[in-house]
């Protein structure tokens, strides 16, 4: 792994400038805007791959080569004189630049395609709840949730050139993995064994009435697949080193790729004085409620679905009346394929314990599929922002801004009549400040993953985390191969509510009435990007960004 030493170049020089803060109202793009959009258009052309006997190339021969092309795309960024743009142009640019700071981290440091055997998982069942999938992905993923069954033969065509790509890819992984990250190594293992599982089960999906093309796509994956998890086991026992980044370079990636404010130290004080918050105010919650009926879990599918269709019509109703977001006509489409179904007590994980208790506080954080929806029925005006950032960085954005809303939307009365729910808004807080705390000191090398599953675990509330096994080791697993991710939900719910406070703190001094409504409205409209630049945009404050510079030492 490269020292942090060697990455100054590509850092935030550009950070030296003094922001500007009025917004653009002259109806057209600054001088020099159109160069930028052109530039990001060309930069996403570039950052996805070649092909290379049917897959992406991902071998070290193709990284030397394009490395040497992306000097180019970032010098010609740092040309670009942003510095009197207006604020909502400036932000762009740096969404660009941290994109492309993301591409040199993973080119230096994380090299998923080297160190993560997870990175080669083609086959996803599942829609992602926020822009794109959580955690490094390859180029060409096979997404079956896009499919209808029984397929059209224009479907069956798209899926057996997906599952085509299987095979080459898997034959270049043997080639391409070549780190030591013994955690990673393992546990991407069973990512692997799963993706069989799942060509099993499609195979059963796609029926006997399927062409022999699609079957036999199928079954040369299934053979890929299984071919490349014997390898890894195989490979197992020479891999010994460590799969944390280390603090310098977690710290480097932290501000510079995903733009939070933080070093790996803030984080951890963060997290615990959030995990703190949460167990005492929690304990506040149980006594102030002591002489009120318990909840009582739903117990039947009958009890479960009466439950979640009240509590859905009851939330949604509560964001209306109560004028906490403007309700577009597509929110209620967007949340109801998430209302949950019922599982039996002995199966249910923790997530499934809350729901089946009271969903409202997981149908609040769903305001992941109100922010999907708004991509698709409005999409934002900036090309830059239309579409999912690449390597995550909308993390602090989307992941804290759902964590966040559960507290906030508690706050501004959504449990008045049922108080006893407020006490699950604290379980989930506690929890998801537990799991990133744990994943700050697996990053370190200080804790193994198991020993980080434990502090997630033994600090989540009420022992709901130690029932299902599975979840724990896939958020530890995840948090491990994408830094910062485990952080996000508690370190953007902080830096959303410190955004808050500055908007309201400019209302106040601009004698303005603070409504939650336009702040909501607001936020929404600025994109999923992340908390530092939405702060900038809503505020005019560039407070975060020059903290990263700060903590930097330009």
């Amino acid at each position: 792994m490269k020292s942090v030493s060697s990455r100054a170049s590509y850092g935030f020089v550009s950070l030296l400038v003094v922001f500007s803060c009025s917004f653009c109202a002259s109806g057209h793009a600054a001088d020099g805007y159109d160069d930028v959009v052109t530039l990001f258009k060309e930069w996403r052309t570039f950052e996805r791959p070649p092909m290379l006997d049917g897959a992406p190339d991902y071998t070290a021969e193709m990284f030397a080569k394009r490395y040497e092309s992306f000097k180019k795309y970032r010098q010609r960024l740092d040309e670009i004189d942003h510095s009197k743009w207006p604020v909502a142009e400036q932000v762009d640019w740096y969404v660009l630049l941290a994109e492309m700071n993301g591409f040199d981290f993973n080119h230096r440091i994380l090299m998923p395609w080297a160190r993560d055997p997870a990175f080669y998982k083609s086959v996803w069942t599942y829609k992602s709840d926020v822009p794109a999938h959580e955690g490094p992905t390859h180029h060409a993923t096979t997404e079956l949730w896009t499919y209808n069954f029984p397929l059209t033969k224009e479907a069956e065509t798209r899926l057996i050139a997906d599952l085509n790509v299987i095979a080459p890819l898997n034959k270049q992984a043997k080639t391409n993995l070549t780190g030591n990250a013994r955690e990673l190594w393992i546990a991407g293992i069973r990512d692997i064994r799963e993706q069989s599982a799942m060509l099993v089960q499609l195979s059963d999906m796609v029926g006997s009435n399927a062409s022999n093309a699609l079957k036999q796509a199928i079954a040369a994956a299934k053979e890929a697949t299984d071919e490349l998890a014997a390898w890894l086991e195989q490979q197992s026992p020479s891999k010994t080193g460590p799969s944390g980044i280390g603090k310098e370079n977690y710290t480097w990636y932290q501000q510079n790729v995903h733009l939070v404010p933080l070093t790996w130290d803030d984080e951890v004080r963060v997290l615990k004085r959030e995990l703190a918050r949460a167990w005492s105010s929690l304990k506040l919650e149980e006594h102030r409620n002591r002489h009120l009926p318990e909840l009582k879990a739903a117990s039947s599918p009958e009890e479960y679905e009466t439950l979640a269709e009240q509590t859905a019509q009851e939330f949604l109703s509560f964001l209306r009346e109560k004028e906490i977001v403007s309700v577009a006509d597509y929110f209620e489409a967007a949340l109801r394929p998430h209302l949950g179904s019922f599982v039996p007590k002995e199966k249910r994980n923790f997530f499934r314990i809350v729901m089946h208790y009271n969903p409202a506080p997981l149908y609040s954080h769903s305001y992941h599929w109100f922010e999907l929806a708004r991509m698709e029925h409005e999409p934002h005006p900036s090309v830059i922002r239309r579409d999912a950032l690449l390597y995550n960085i909308f993390d602090s954005r989307n992941e804290g801004t759902a964590t966040a809303v559960e507290e906030i939307f508690m706050h501004a009365g959504l449990y008045d009549d049922n108080p006893r729910v407020r006490e699950l808004v604290w379980i989930m807080i506690a929890q998801r400040a537990a799991r990133g705390l744990g994943s700050l000191y697996a990053h370190a090398n200080e804790m193994t993953m198991e020993e980080a599953g434990k502090v997630h675990s033994e600090w989540t509330p009420r022992g709901w985390m130690k029932t299902e096994r599975e979840l724990l080791i896939f958020e530890q697993h995840l948090y491990l191969r994408q830094p910062g991710y485990g952080t996000s939900y508690i370190t953007g719910k902080y830096l959303l509510e410190e955004t808050m406070a500055a908007y309201i703190q400019q209302k106040e001094q601009q004698d303005e009435l603070f409504r939650l409504k336009d702040f909501f409205d607001e936020l929404n409209a600025t994109g999923n990007i992340p908390i530092a630049l939405v702060r900038w945009q809503m505020t005019g404050s560039n407070a975060h960004l020059a903290s990263i510079l700060e903590k930097s030492g330009k």
